[in-house]
């Protein structure tokens, strides 16, 4: 149990680092350790399918990607590393304090297995790849399509942003 709150932790201040950290490759490789954490915690709840698509998919392909993209821009670094607080930041810390709020008091209140109801009933193999697609495809289907909806989105705000002119650039 000592594992799994460490690795959680090292999860939270990965995330945590990915925001606070001004120099973008410090910001990814805080993410990488993130990913590791997450995998970590996977294994501990005997996930091991996805811990090990969490290393190859996420840790290996999509941060190698970021890593490229970010030299490839060439990114400067902007100074000294403090926080400018706007009225939108604030307004989303608190926002996501009150979701977090709210998830706390639900699952203090609630034995939270029961709000989870069993995927699969007992006998079969949890981490077989055949009954994840068949759940991801007939029970899951609005839920993994909103998710990917919602990655199209984030690939689109990630081209717009890079896309944007920095003064003093010719293109």
């Amino acid at each position: 149990m000592i594992l799994f709150y460490l690795f959680a932790l090292l999860s939270i201040l990965g995330a945590l680092g990915v925001l606070f950290l001004r120099n973008p490759i410090h910001g990814a490789m805080s993410l990488v350790g993130s990913f590791f954490s997450l995998a970590a915690v996977y294994v501990m709840m005997q996930a091991e399918f996805v811990a090990v698509i969490q290393v190859l998919v996420y840790a290996g392909a999509i941060m190698v990607l970021f890593l490229f993209v970010l030299m490839l821009l060439s990114l400067r670094d902007e100074g000294p590393s403090f926080i400018r607080w706007s009225v939108g930041k604030v307004l989303a810390v608190v926002i996501a304090f009150g979701i977090w709020a709210q998830l706390a008091l639900v699952l203090g209140q609630h034995d939270p297995e029961a709000l989870v109801p069993p995927l699969v009933s007992s006998g079969e193999e949890v981490d077989s790849i055949k009954l994840i697609g068949q759940l991801l495809f007939t029970e899951y289907l609005l839920p993994f399509e909103a998710i990917s909806l919602l990655l199209l989105v984030a690939v689109i705000g990630a081209v717009v942003i890079a896309k944007r002119r920095y003064p003093g650039s010719s293109s």
